[in-house]
């Protein structure tokens, strides 16, 4: 177009990720400009990355189309690392990965905090088109450390534990936790380490303590990018002193009179005690009665010893009671008791025969009442003959008429 002309400039288009070449048609002298825009093949396109310390990143830079023309990476000072598959920089930790004539990627290991920058990959067209990645590298914290509890405390005190993380990037963040219980510490503390550009993390706990939290964990947990869930976590095992909980416990279930019996005082405390003193209600201990610091012992049981006996336990941290009611049982009614036991079950074994003997009878005279009967020659006949040898003739006669003759036998 006469008046006209044309000229070509490359911009970078956020939403694509791209850079596009916009072809602007200047007219006349107004410089009044008319853009087209059209898709680069020849753009390089990389991407950011994120590494902890220590690890390993791979830088890709990639382009849609191929002229033969190579591609290069160079690092935060502009240094080359490679260009094409030639290296540049003599660093053993840089090494190469994939070169194609569409592809220049590279691996980075043992990555330092140093190393997080801007990092550039280059095609030599002409123009020369550049692409930028940026690499941020996390500071891994340190395992957290617990402070603050050297000593036992008593139940109803309180402690406060300190927990601590250093070496940071970003600032990681502390959690506490009481067995699976997850706790509210204080405010989180932040600071900056000189020369260094990572972070020291602490967090304080402060807990009234029981009885019921004697060797209860404490966990403070440190929750950071570079880690996984859990991987970095410290414990701290209370130790509570309390009173001790006093129970007593028989030698037998069953005391009987003129036995010899003992109690046994328990107390379940921290620390376990080591004064125990025996006492009864409504009076003092009976003669036969013993203590033997947490045992007493009976040397013969008597009814006058029924009562309710009382044992003391003190270790030093508070003193605690239990109680014991004791019933002296007779041996004599024990033995009356084991007579009438014994009356039962022979009476018992004395039905069960009796009615056996029973069932014998009745079974016997149903057998009696069953009879068996056959015919002989010496019944036929034998109704209707007056005497004895009219009735063998009668039978001999075979008198059809006449009844068969029964006989009975058992």
């Amino acid at each position: 177009i006469r008046g006209m002309r044309q000229r070509s400039c490359c911009c970078f288009d956020p939403s694509r990720a791209t850079v596009c070449c916009s072809r602007f048609i200047f007219a006349g002298p107004s410089g009044r400009m008319v853009p087209g825009c059209q898709d680069d093949p020849l753009q390089p396109m990389t991407s950011d990355e994120t590494v902890p310390v220590g690890g390993t990143v791979t830088l890709t830079c990639r382009v849609a189309e191929s002229d033969n023309s190579s591609l290069q990476w160079s690092n935060t000072a502009q240094q080359t690392l490679y260009f094409g598959e030639k290296r540049a920089l003599r660093d053993n930790r840089i090494q190469l990965y994939r070169s194609t004539s569409t592809e220049l990627s590279i691996t980075i290991s043992e990555v330092q905090l140093s190393d997080e920058g801007e990092y550039t990959c280059s095609i030599f067209t002409m123009p020369v088109r550049t692409a930028r990645a940026t690499v941020t590298v996390l500071g891994v914290p340190g395992k957290p450390q617990i402070s603050g509890f050297e000593h036992a405390v008593k139940e109803g005190e309180k402690v406060t534990l300190t927990c601590t993380s250093t070496g940071s990037k970003p600032p990681a963040t502390l959690h506490w936790y009481k067995g699976d219980q997850l706790l509210k510490g204080g405010p989180q503390v932040v600071e900056t380490v000189d020369g260094n550009p990572t972070y020291n993390v602490s967090s304080e706990l402060t807990l009234e303590v029981s009885a019921s939290d004697d060797n209860t964990l404490i966990t403070c947990a440190v929750n950071h990018p570079s880690l996984s869930p859990g991987d970095k976590r410290s414990e701290q095992a209370l130790r509570v002193l309390y009173s001790p909980n006093v129970m007593i416990h028989p030698e037998s279930t069953l005391p009987r009179e003129g036995e010899k019996f003992s109690l046994r005082c328990v107390g379940n405390g921290n620390p376990e005690p080591t004064i125990y003193t025996w006492d009864k209600k409504d009076g003092g201990l009976p003669l036969q009665a013993k203590p033997d610091g947490a045992v007493l012992h009976f040397s013969m049981l008597n009814k006058s010893d029924n009562g309710v006996y009382v044992c003391h336990a003190d270790n030093g941290i508070g003193s605690s009671e239990g109680e014991y009611t004791l019933l002296v049982q007779d041996p004599t009614a024990m033995s009356t008791t084991s007579g009438v036991d014994h009356a039962v079950i022979g009476g018992v074994v004395a039905v069960i025969v009796f009615i056996l003997l029973c069932l014998l009878i009745v079974l016997g005279r149903y057998l009696i009442r069953h009879k068996g009967t056959y015919l002989t020659h010496e019944a036929k006949g034998s109704d209707d003959a007056p005497d004895a040898d009219t009735a063998i003739i009668n039978a001999e006669g075979g008198h059809s008429g006449a009844e068969d003759k029964k006989e009975y036998f058992i």
